[in-house]
């Protein structure tokens, strides 16, 4: 039993200003055959899942291709359609090598978005559908997976992560495997059914473990009890604009289709009565930096600052609402600011007195460089292996970072690119004292709850301006449904 892997997986914000390129994904790195199969160092994925369920059931893993994803400053934008071409091309050919196959699975991401292909995962599964003919093809997607029925009309599962922050992409792949190996043994029949609720969300809005997606996946649990093999919702990924945005619902059983379908039917009823939890208002940067720190001062801390629409890395409104309002005890984890930080490594060292101007370089509509005067106190690499449940024991590396002490135990890190710590641990390399802080501000959506709301007692998101904010209506989309809600056309005052 010979079941091939491949992993193509891109989270596309059409919203930001640089298109991701043939040579970004390039440079990222791309691993062939039996090193794709290798994730050594790099924590639980959707690979490990694969090869566990392998190993258990007694089935060969043949490794195709993975794409360690672009080298981009923040989020990239638009895939060209060469790096589309040219990487599923590799893909395809790399089955066609290793044919004759029993099966195909292949990680992907799901809200990709690629000039001149307007569904790309359901396009490259078509493509590698025309290469291995009646066998079985299995994909496993992120919860913010942008998919219709093509992708459901070209494979024979869909298999959804459960958590975000994303925790269970051993489990999930794990189960698609196992999906794929009783399938090719004849003992289960796939059939699917696919449902489009309508609702387009923020990310920010989409934690799994809180309301109201909280409730959308335990009707999933319930419907697994009730005889359905996996019962997957994705609630998509609003900055992608594309035709197929805005929550999916896929659900995979064994040759009940009737089950398969009331099931899906039943779960987008209810996320289109949860629509409005789903779109509400958060505070814009002054309002938002004033509420934390009248928290503070009433006893409320520490709070996690959640600048979650921050993804070039360089935005500075809520930077420069804390210096302004006069917050103490805090860290800016991140800007990025690579010209300034390869000045400092050139010029200066670990206890220098320094000015500089940092971030707002990228786009307007990060905010306003800031000027800050403060001492270096790190200045270098900086390692460290995950402790937290987010890729517990991946190992990480980053060439060059830097973080000043503005004084009043205020701190800013400066790096290359986004960067958003999903644990203490990426704070602790650089020598902060995590516990001494009463803010920390964090340019994540939800993946940093997984650890930090162990840590803090308030997690707090703001919304200030950006390019993935949690107003919708901010954006100029092109090619959304009219009726998706709350931004379609149908819906639009």
């Amino acid at each position: 039993m010979r079941i091939g892997v491949a992993s193509f997986s891109h989270e596309t914000c059409t919203f930001c200003p640089n298109i991701t390129t043939l040579q970004d994904w390039d440079a990222g790195g791309m691993l062939y055959g039996a090193d794709a199969l290798d994730t050594e160092g790099q924590g639980e994925g959707y690979i490990t899942g694969y090869k566990e369920a392998a190993e258990e059931e007694g089935a060969e893993l043949v490794g195709i291709l993975v794409a360690r994803g672009p080298r981009t400053v923040g989020m990239g934008s638009w895939l060209t359609t060469e790096a589309f071409e040219v990487i599923s091309t590799r893909i395809v050919e790399g089955i066609k090598k290793e044919m004759p196959l029993d099966g195909v699975l292949l990680a992907l991401h799901g809200a990709m978005a690629v000039t001149n292909v307007p569904r790309p995962e359901a396009e490259l599964c078509r493509r590698v559908r025309k290469i291995v003919g009646k066998i079985p093809i299995m994909v496993t997607l992120d919860l913010h997976a942008n998919e219709d029925i093509e992708l459901l009309n070209t494979v024979d599962g869909v298999f959804i992560l459960k958590t975000y922050p994303h925790l269970d992409g051993h489990e999930i792949s794990k189960i698609a495997a196992k999906c794929m190996i009783s399938t090719i043994k004849g003992d289960f029949k796939p059939v699917m059914a696919v449902r489009k609720p309508g609702v387009i969300s923020a990310s920010v809005y989409q934690a799994s473990e809180y309301y109201p997606m909280k409730e959308v996946y335990a009707r999933c649990r319930e419907w697994e009890k009730k005889g359905i093999y996996c019962a997957s919702v994705a609630p998509g990924f609003a900055y992608a604009d594309v035709p197929d945005a805005g929550a999916s619902v896929f659900v995979v059983a064994n040759g009940d289709h009737a089950l398969a379908e009331s099931c899906a039917q039943d779960i987008s009823d209810l996320i289109w009565s949860l629509r409005e939890a789903l779109t509400r208002p958060l505070p814009r940067a002054k309002e938002g930096v004033a509420q934390v720190k009248k928290m503070v001062i009433e006893g409320t801390k520490p709070i996690v600052i959640a600048y979650h629409d921050d993804r070039l890395g360089d935005g500075t409104h809520v930077f420069k609402e804390l210096l302004e309002q006069g917050a103490r005890n805090f860290c800016t984890t991140s800007i990025a600011d690579p010209k300034v930080l390869n000045i400092l490594d050139m010029e200066h060292q670990v206890g220098d007195i320094v000015t500089v101007t940092i971030g707002g370089w990228v786009h307007p509509i990060s905010g306003p460089p800031v000027t800050v005067t403060g001492r270096i106190e790190w200045l270098g690499p900086a390692d460290w292996v995950e402790t937290g449940p987010m890729g517990r024991g991946a190992v990480r590396h980053e060439d060059l970072v830097a973080s000043l002490d503005l004084g009043d135990n205020r701190h800013v890190v400066i790096s290359k690119r986004l960067r958003a710590p999903m644990s203490a641990d990426p704070l602790k390399a650089i020598g902060l004292n995590v516990d001494s802080f009463e803010i920390v501000e964090i340019k994540s959506r939800v993946h940093h709850k997984a650890y930090w709301d162990t840590w803090s007692a308030v997690d707090f998101p703001i919304d200030p301006p950006g390019t993935t904010p949690a107003d919708l209506s901010t954006l100029k989309y092109e090619n959304l449904p009219w009726d998706l809600y709350p931004i379609g056309k149908k819906w639009r005052k």
